[in-house]
């Protein structure tokens, strides 16, 4: 299993970051690699599952994400099954009107499918990856 973290500094609110994190549809539009989200459901409760399409190392792969946790402005876990399984743990440390966003993601890389000379490369693809989400959620944000 591999896994990565990484942490970013946003000039907005925890709640404004936080929202717009935890709402499946919006991922596409940050994730370089996620091609699609559908069949998004929401519990009162917070916690939300749905669909994905992703591409990774030129490959498509699909699954199901979960929410196993949600503490509102503070802290999310997910676990996705289907063609890459993983699990995300995104903390939100909220100060004064910005917010720091930690990722963590353990996952397995498909190594049946891309073949173990190609796992140190996807590795480091979803490094970079991240830090590009990140990027991506910040610029969002900060726009």
């Amino acid at each position: 299993m591999a896994k990565l973290s990484r942490s970013i500094h946003i000039k907005a609110p925890v709640e404004k970051v936080y929202n717009f994190v935890t709402e499946p549809a919006n991922l596409p539009e940050v994730w370089p690699s996620m091609v699609e989200v559908s069949a998004i459901h929401r519990e009162p409760s917070g916690l939300h599952k749905f669909h994905w399409k992703y591409k990774m190392a030129g490959i498509f792969f699909e699954g199901n994400t979960d929410t196993i946790e949600a503490v509102p402005n503070q802290h999310v876990v997910t676990q996705t099954t289907g063609g890459i399984s993983s699990k995300f743990e995104w903390t939100y440390h909220p100060e004064n009107s910005e917010t720091t966003l930690d990722v963590v993601v353990e996952y397995m890389v498909p190594i049946p499918v891309l073949g173990k000379l190609a796992e140190a490369l996807v590795v480091k693809l979803n490094e970079r990856e991240a830090e590009t989400l990140l990027a991506n959620i910040k610029d969002r944000m900060e726009a």
